[in-house]
């Protein structure tokens, strides 16, 4: 009796011993679920997609339902197999089958981590998502550089991207605080425009050019610039630095703008250069646009400095065509700087030379002589 007793006690143990190593349903073992990154780190508002193998180790075909646990209700997944979403597969013996897992994370969501759980069958797969800051539900303007120096005469361009950091398509005003005088364009896609539509989580591209009054005054100034919807508005501040405002005057130093010249002469001309901007003019070229065959010399012919509110004295030579006729001509100065330049149109009247005169006279007394002659001559005939 006591054999049979320990007999039965001995078989107890091997059972419980092979129940433990070697579970009863074997199909609990028979399939595992692998995928390379269990843990991926992203921003909110991003999605992640995960290629997960389904392995059947067993020599039979498995049925498994496809699940997940622990996945916020906010966010949105889909498992998906040949463009498929599914929520059960079939894996035949000693096969695998890949399923693709997307999650869709919101825009307010809190940061850290957030553990996922993918089921087949009673086997698990544990992921974990994290979420690498603080989600919100805002709108979003920034500026590559929102700061840019030059003269008064000249256009600044900003280029901007707005967010649509929402989870709905928002219709944005686009507004300008600019100091009165200054111009402010917007321009979404190149194209000039009020407002800008923008799908959620998506973001454009906005062209700000930027161009202040002509006569504004050196020194730093502020555009405020917002874009504004029902949901939510962002703002930022541009900034452009005017260095000067850049302004030539040519004339002459009596405001006479006419002189006269002997054809095959030179006649020299005094110029007045005048800077009446707030800004250093620099290497000021003086240059002229001449009847054929005249000729225009100017001492100097570049000017290095001109100050605020400075001018300069310099001579043109003005050398007409021997050739030239009696008549009004036109000599067109212009003094010219990068950012700047100022023409004069200086009417020239050619004469002929004295001797041509004198000749004239000779000719005239000598046909009188001739004609004097004659009628003595033949006039008692």
């Amino acid at each position: 009796m006591r054999t049979k007793d320990f007999v039965f006690r001995l078989l107890l143990s091997v059972l419980g011993i092979m129940a433990f190593f070697y579970p009863a349903n074997a199909a609990k073992t028979s399939i595992e679920l692998f995928t390379t990154n269990t843990k991926i780190s992203i921003a909110p508002g991003e999605s992640v997609t995960y290629s997960i193998d389904v392995i059947n180790h067993d020599s039979t075909t498995h049925v498994c339902d496809l699940n997940l646990t622990g996945i916020p209700s906010t966010w949105i997944y889909h498992l998906k197999s040949e463009n498929y979403n599914i929520r059960q597969i079939a894996v035949q013996g000693k096969q695998k089958e890949t399923v693709k897992l997307q999650i869709d994370v919101p825009l307010r969501v809190n940061k850290g981590n957030y553990p996922i759980t993918v089921k087949a069958g009673d086997t698990k797969l544990s992921l974990v998502i994290n979420i690498s800051k603080q989600g919100s539900y805002k709108t979003e303007l920034t500026c590559d550089q929102a700061n840019m120096q030059g003269h008064a005469d000249a256009s600044f361009s900003f280029r901007t991207t707005l967010k649509n950091q929402t989870g709905d398509q928002q219709l944005y005003s686009l507004i300008s605080g600019a100091p009165r005088g200054w111009q402010v364009i917007f321009k979404p896609n190149y194209n000039q425009a009020t407002s800008v539509e923008i799908e959620a989580n998506a973001t454009k591209d906005i062209t700000i050019e930027v161009k202040p009054p002509h006569f504004v005054g050196a020194g730093t100034y502020t555009i405020p610039v917002k874009a504004v919807s029902g949901a939510s508005e962002a703002a930022i501040d541009l900034e452009v630095v005017i260095t000067g405002t850049y302004s030539i005057k040519l004339d002459t130093p009596t405001g006479l703008l006419s002189t006269s010249i002997t054809a095959g002469n030179e006649q020299e001309l005094d110029l007045v250069v005048a800077n009446n901007g707030s800004a250093k003019l620099s290497n000021v070229t003086l240059s002229a646009s001449k009847p054929s065959g005249w000729d225009v010399v100017f001492e100097p012919s570049e000017i290095k400095e001109i100050a605020p509110g400075e001018q300069v004295t310099a001579r043109a030579t003005i050398r007409a065509d021997k050739k030239a006729i009696a008549g009004d001509y036109v000599v067109n100065i212009n003094a010219k700087v990068a950012e700047a330049s100022s023409d004069v149109a200086l009417r020239v009247a050619v004469k002929t030379p004295a001797v041509w005169g004198w000749i004239g006279i000779l000719i005239i007394l000598s046909v009188v002589g001739c004609i004097v002659f004659l009628f003595r001559k033949y006039g008692r005939r």
